[in-house]
């Protein structure tokens, strides 16, 4: 039997507790109703103070399969409207996105349609609805985040990375360190990476998940999405998400996935000259779970994030010690670290921090980083890539100013453009080996964002 809550808690179960209570629930429109926002319809249906107004997906039908999946009786998701909906306090099934974020009393979006382009034009209509908006499609926030963040502040509305997604839990971990007054040497995630998956297509990527034939067929398993966890590129956009909003710069090379397990985080994630993998501190990296001969990593950080910091002082190396904080062979290098991340079962964490506090939990400042579009195969004249865990591309982290110096098309960008310049196999692709519609709003936000 679930207790109930101390009302002097005080925290932010209260806070949506006494919302609920002045039956002013905080109310929701999910955008999207893929694996993510599947996992925060979940915990939403159990989360006092907290009303899903709205849920939008291109197919209605996937939406109420979702809703389904997700455990909501059907009389829950029977609004035939935005108005019913909130008299009712049920939710309203839609497939019509600027609808549902300009519908009376919308608090908050929750942006999880996976596509760039859609994902920047529901943004820029939610701040200028005045609706605070959650952006789960990070490849959108690393393609123009900051401009949407500078729009939203200007709105007086938050714009904020979803937290259980990694790139806000590390940015959490990074804040920690700050204020606790560390040095960031290396922020991070871990993952499962050889270097040959960069080329791997979706026809080939449950094999090496070992997953069967039935298992994709009875779960909802997307194979492009598993196509860029596998190749690299989510990697690479989780962490230019994480450059954006700390400045920790990414290294001139990019993401070099090193083995490395829990315990040799403060060995591996410092500095080369103190002895680990790093070109300079103050970085990212990703870890992987696989040694280079396939086996796993003992202590594998593979769904966790984590963050190595330097003691400033030799008081501060001996407190080390002293409470058996593990450090690397000098005592002097630390890691803390969170080994899982919940994805959609903790986002209620952005919407409430968001419409109470008028907190984000990870907010671009500048642009960074960029994750550059890079060729999977022979790309010749003539054909489409098709962006993001396809066939054509993989994703590259750089430092912003290393990709415009290459003129670099941004992964973000590299999905239904045509390929006017050969581009070989392992290659950059470039802005002048595509034809890019400039009349698309994400391009022509992109290349504002490029100049400032």
């Amino acid at each position: 039997m679930a207790r109930e809550q101390n009302p002097g808690f005080g925290g932010l179960a209260a806070e949506m507790a006494r919302r609920a209570e002045r039956g002013r629930p905080v109310r929701v429109g999910l955008v999207g109703t893929g694996k993510f926002g599947t996992m925060f319809l979940a915990q939403a249906l159990r989360t006092p103070g907290l009303q899903v107004l709205g849920v939008c997906d291109l197919s209605l039908d996937r939406a109420r399969e979702s809703l389904r999946r997700a455990g909501w009786p059907e009389e829950r998701f029977s609004a035939p409207d935005p108005a019913a909906a909130l008299r009712q306090g049920t939710t309203w099934v839609t497939d019509d996105a600027q609808a549902l974020i300009r519908a009376t009393a919308l608090d908050v979006v929750v942006e999880a349609t996976g596509s760039p382009a859609a994902a920047v034009r529901h943004a820029v209509e939610g701040i200028g609805a005045g609706r605070h908006v959650v952006m789960v499609t990070v490849e959108a926030d690393v393609l123009v985040g900051p401009l949407l963040a500078r729009r939203a502040r200007e709105q007086g509305v938050v714009y904020t990375l979803a937290y259980g997604d990694q790139p806000a839990l590390i940015c959490e971990l990074v804040d920690w360190a700050w204020v606790c007054g560390f040095e960031v040497v290396c922020a991070g995630k871990g993952t499962r990476y050889l270097p040959h998956y960069a080329f791997v297509t979706p026809d080939q990527v449950w094999e090496h998940y070992g997953f069967t034939p039935e298992m994709v067929a009875a779960g909802d398993y997307n194979a492009r999405m598993f196509t860029s966890f596998l190749d690299g590129t989510k990697s690479a956009i989780e962490m230019a998400a994480v450059a954006n909003a700390t400045g920790l710069l990414p290294q001139s090379g990019g993401l070099q996935f090193p083995a490395c397990g829990v315990d040799g985080l403060p060995e591996v994630c410092k500095p080369r000259e103190a002895g680990g993998v790093l070109e300079r501190a103050g970085t990212l990296e990703v870890v992987s779970s696989l040694n280079p001969d396939g086996s796993p990593v003992p202590g594998d950080l593979r769904w966790g994030v984590f963050v190595v910091v330097e003691a400033g002082s030799d008081y501060v190396a001996r407190c080390f010690s002293e409470y058996g904080i593990p450090t690397d062979s000098s005592g002097r290098y630390a890691a803390l670290y969170r080994p899982t991340h919940w994805v959609g079962l903790e986002v209620g964490v952005s919407v409430a921090r968001a419409v109470l506090r008028g907190e984000a939990t990870g907010q671009p400042v500048e642009r960074v980083a960029e994750v550059v579009a890079v060729a999977k195969r022979d790309l010749q004249p003539g054909e489409v890539l098709d962006g993001e865990g396809g066939y054509t591309v993989f994703g590259r982290l750089l430092p912003a100013q290393e990709a415009d110096q290459l003129g670099a098309l941004p992964v973000g960008l590299a999905h239904g453009v045509r390929v006017r310049s050969r581009v070989a196999r392992g290659s950059v692709v470039q802005l002048v080996d595509v034809e890019l519609d400039e009349t698309q709003e994400a391009v022509s936000l992109w290349r504002q964002l490029r100049r400032t």
